[in-house]
């Protein structure tokens, strides 16, 4: 991707789609987006960054919010679980390897008390001040890894989250795409001397399902989901991103209304 005068063009990629991933449109090189446009566009929306491990999200969250800031965009960067400091605390029991005993249903519970935090403590708190959040994971994980993959129900998983979360829902959930092959290689290349942490020493075949729930997520909801298929290289995949939002911008789709 290449910026001239605060214009954004992304070149197609010539890499071979991927049959099950939603496809970008055809005209891949966008016209002028001003900047202010762009910044009225992202102020107070919920954008969500999620995927399965390995997946690239953190590279491309890191990005995208530099690029935001470069708008002029307002932005609060959150993970989950973690993102205050009781969330923090329940990270570190959620992925520390010892805890190999720990039910899924548990699981669940813990990732939507952190989620209840973060959104009272900080998530809702930006978006009254008219601020881009952007959330590393959502309930989206959630309903992948505990639902699809652990087995509980999406209807039991959402009950729970109505209560966790109220009515602040994403406006945007942009999924990264990849195979479970790819991901694992990403993971070893990038863990250099640390260990892989409790999620992560899930079976391939834990995996698999975690990937095949993102997908059944953006089919169900296309509206909202955004899919990005991430085994390309970091340029292409952020110049698809961008060019994700560009679209969604020149479509006027507003925030989601909240009370």
């Amino acid at each position: 991707m290449r910026m001239i005068r605060g214009w954004y063009f992304a070149n197609d990629s010539k890499t071979s789609a991927d049959p099950t991933m939603p496809q970008p449109p055809n005209d891949t090189i966008h016209p002028e987006t001003k900047t202010e446009s762009m910044r009225a566009f992202l102020g107070g929306r919920f954008v969500v960054f999620d995927g399965p491990d390995g997946c690239g999200k953190s590279t491309q969250f890191r990005r995208f919010s530099d690029w935001a800031h470069a708008q002029g965009v307002v932005v609060t960067e959150v993970r989950e679980p973690g993102g205050t400091d009781i969330g923090e605390q329940i990270r570190a029991i959620l992925l520390d390897p010892r805890n190999s005993v720990m039910t899924v249903k548990c699981e669940m519970l813990l990732y939507m008390a952190s989620r209840a935090q973060l959104l009272e403590e900080r998530i809702r708190p930006a978006l009254e001040r008219g601020e881009l959040v952007l959330a590393d994971r959502f309930v989206s994980s959630t309903l992948a890894y505990q639902g699809t993959a652990g087995g509980i129900t999406t209807d039991d998983i959402m009950r729970v989250a109505r209560i966790a979360v109220g009515d602040l829902w994403p406006d945007e959930i942009v999924i990264f795409d990849v195979d479970t092959e790819t991901a694992w290689k990403r993971m070893a290349a990038g863990r250099a001397n640390s260990a892989p942490d409790r999620m992560e020493l899930k079976s391939n075949e834990f995996h698999d399902r975690v990937r095949q729930g993102y997908l059944q997520q953006c089919r169900d909801d296309p509206a909202r989901y955004v899919a990005i298929d991430a085994r390309q290289d970091p340029e292409t995949v952020f110049a698809r991103l961008i060019e994700a939002f560009v679209s969604r911008m020149k479509a006027g789709i507003g925030p989601r209304v909240r009370r």
